[in-house]
Parts: structure tokens; sequence; C-alpha cells
């Protein structure tokens, strides 16, 4: 069984955009508000979301692997973020390949606006993502259950090869996703990711703790002092 998740409430904002590029809205010139806004309008116009999830029961867990009803998952990041797990919500998010083409499309006569409209799209994958998770924490709040991390299929400790069980476990077709050689999703505005679910799972990790980087990051650093 699984879930069709294919109505979403959400706008784009001047921010998102921003965001989406990887510009701090903060620090943004007029210029790029200007052009964050002329955008939006076109990319809320071309994004078609939907999603996929199920709750899948665990039936093994040894060392770095987690069996679950139709497959298994193993690696590092699985074996520490996935422990005491009784279910896992595995989950497929997609904005649909209209936005991917429309910037593919401008990026040889006006690049400046194509790379905005790709934040747009950036940003709106996140929101289509942030919706599922919020049904998830949902459903597992009624039962009195607890979530661990998200994590993702590439992340480090997770080899980008586990995304072929999502597409084993979820009939990615019906919203339009597939799966490359290599592993990756087309349409590319696209996101996988599993939500371990148990009643003693620690739900205040995050993927930053289990990344051997951690120390170093820049990021990480304006994180944890912002």
């Amino acid at each position: 069984m699984y879930t069709l998740v294919n109505s979403f409430d959400f706008h784009l904002s001047i921010e998102d955009v921003l965001k989406g590029q990887g510009i701090d809205p903060v620090r943004a010139s007029s210029r790029l508000f200007e052009i964050a806004e002329s955008v939006i309008a076109e990319a809320q116009s071309l994004l078609k979301p939907a999603a996929l999830y199920t709750v899948a029961r665990v039936t093994e867990f040894e060392h770095q692997r987690i069996s679950f009803e139709s497959g298994a998952f193993e690696g590092p990041l699985v074996a520490r973020a996935m422990a005491g797990a009784d279910h896992l919500n595995i989950s497929l998010c997609t904005i649909g390949e209209g936005l991917d083409n429309r910037v593919s499309a401008m990026m040889d006569d006006n690049p400046v606006n194509a790379i905005a409209l790709d934040g747009a799209g950036i940003s709106a994958i996140r929101k289509v993502s942030q919706t599922v998770e919020d049904l998830i924490s949902s459903e597992a709040c009624a039962l009195d259950l607890a979530l661990g991390m998200r994590a993702q299929p590439g992340q480090e400790g997770w080899p980008i090869e586990q995304q072929r069980q999502v597409f084993t476990t979820l009939p990615a077709d019906q919203i339009g996703v597939r799966l490359t050689e290599s592993c990756l999703m087309i349409p590319r505005k696209s996101v996988s990711f599993v939500i371990p679910r148990g009643k003693d799972l620690n739900g205040s990790s995050v993927p930053c703790d289990f990344c051997t980087k951690r120390n170093r990051c820049e990021w990480r650093k304006d994180k944890q002092t912002g």
C-alpha cells in the first residue's frame, strides 16, 4: 500500500527563489530581488508537484543492513540512522519536468533569469518534500511514535545505488519519475527519502551528525551561529 499526494498548497516567494539559488536574501541586491520576483509567476505555472510514500514494516536489522517487507537498505548511514526502527517511511517527490525544460530552453538567451527560475524549482521541490514529511510526522504523532532523521540515498554513508530499492518499493511511473542507469532521477527536480519510525528512536539526529566533514564544514558553522 502507498499514498499518492497530488494536492499541494504553497506559493513561492522572492526569498524562496533567492534561497534556491544559494543567495542570502539579507545580502541580496535590489536587482536580484527584481529578477527573482519576475520569474515567480512563470515558475508557479510550470509546477506539477506529486509525491508517493509508503510505510514499510522492518523485519530485520543486522550490522549495516535493515530489511523490510519489500527489500532492504544497507550502508554505514543506514546502520547509524535507522537502528531501532519498527517501520520505514519511504517517499518519492517531484515537481515534474516542465520547469527544468523551460530552464534549459532559456539558458542560452537569458541565463540570469534561467538561473533564477532554476532556484524557484529547487525551493519548490523542498516545499513538496516538506509537505510529505509533515504528513508522515502527523501520522506518527497520532500513533504516539517517534521519527528518526530524514535520510536520502546518495548521502555520505548511503550509496546512491540504493535508489533502486526506492523505485522497487514505490510505483514511480505514477508520478512520472524514472531512474537512469547511474541512479539519477528524471525529472531532475525530484527527491527520495526515508524516515525511520519507532517508539525508541532519537528524533533529534540530523544528517550533519553522521557526516565526516561536520567539524570543518562552513555551512554547519553558519547554521550553529546563525
